[in-house]
């Protein structure tokens, strides 16, 4: 059985496992170091192209959805009702950015039990309100647009969406790393790794519990792209810290074990190479009842008999 095949294994029971997801979860934790969308891509780089994706500051509005919710003007926090109308309404519209949401899907969303007439009447006070607490910001330009019965975030007026940022910083990393810009693309993969602070909280409909998947699994990747250009430019220790922040999320991936056992061997500390060899076996059997890939425990044999070829 392969590493994809066991990852699709997990991936299929992800809704039912999350229990035996926390047990795996601390057993990492246990062994932490003590010190330490193509269209959604182009409409937010279009739109804004000398800001800076990686600076919450130079957007005069940033909605930020990787995490708990938060609402940045000029990089500071703006009080918000956490759980709100007003949370929830930019949160829809973020999601989807600078694309059209219709009125009925909103109503529908945010106030189920009233009326349509009631719950459009709600939704234009609501869209109003926004425009108070936003439009100075924006220099009074209107930060929701209605047009023809749907609404949009106005992304041409300065609104900056964090999901939108890691999609274009992670495309801007593969384009640099094709270009054999080593460098480039480090840069690119560490701005957007710090953009996500956590999953996607919101749960509204299966397409959005789709994209927090996307989100997901594009950011353990993206973990996983980032410590192998950190091992081979000879940064073990960072590459480290980003191979421990993937194992949290995602502790059976051997590729991701092995990686830091090398790690701690080219750091001299080939013990710590073999305790993770131990940490890796230990969750396989326990969640799968299987033993480690053969590449895995042929690792573990170098470094157990001839560390020095490593």
């Amino acid at each position: 059985m392969t590493m994809f095949n066991r990852q699709s294994k997990f991936d299929t029971r992800y809704a039912g496992a999350i229990a035996r997801d926390s047990m795996a979860v601390a057993l990492i934790s246990r062994e932490l170091p003590r010190t330490g969308a193509n269209q959604l891509m182009s409409e937010q780089k279009q739109s804004q192209p000398n800001r800076s994706c990686y600076d919450d500051a130079s957007w005069p509005v940033m909605i930020c959805l990787l995490g708990n919710f938060r609402l940045l003007v000029a990089g500071e926090l703006v009080p918000i009702r956490a759980g709100g109308k007003s949370e929830a309404l930019l949160s829809l519209l973020a999601l989807q950015s600078s694309r059209r949401v219709a009125r009925e899907y909103l109503v529908q969303a945010l106030w189920p039990e009233s009326t349509q007439t009631l719950g459009l009447r709600s939704l234009n006070t609501l869209v109003y309100r926004l425009h108070k607490l936003l439009g100075s910001s924006l220099q009074g330009i209107a930060p929701i647009l209605h047009e023809d019965g749907y609404y949009r975030l106005n992304m041409q007026a300065g609104i900056g969406v964090d999901v939108a940022c890691f999609d274009l910083l992670v495309a801007e990393g593969d384009h640099q790393a094709r270009a054999g810009d080593v460098a480039a693309a480090l840069t690119a993969y560490q701005q957007a790794a710090a953009l996500y602070r956590d999953e996607l909280r919101l749960a509204v409909g299966v397409n959005t519990i789709m994209e927090r998947e996307r989100l997901r699994a594009r950011f353990v990747t993206l973990l996983a792209e980032v410590a192998e250009l950190l091992y081979r430019a000879g940064e073990y220790s960072t590459a480290l810290e980003y191979l421990w922040r993937l194992l949290t999320r995602d502790p059976y991936r051997e590729d991701a074990h092995r990686l830091m056992m090398r790690c701690y061997v080219r750091r001299g500390e080939r013990a710590a190479a073999l305790h993770q060899y131990q940490v890796c076996a230990d969750l396989l059997r326990v969640e799968f009842e299987i033993t480690p890939e053969a590449a895995t425990i042929a690792l573990y044999q170098r470094i157990l008999h001839d560390p020095d070829q490593m």
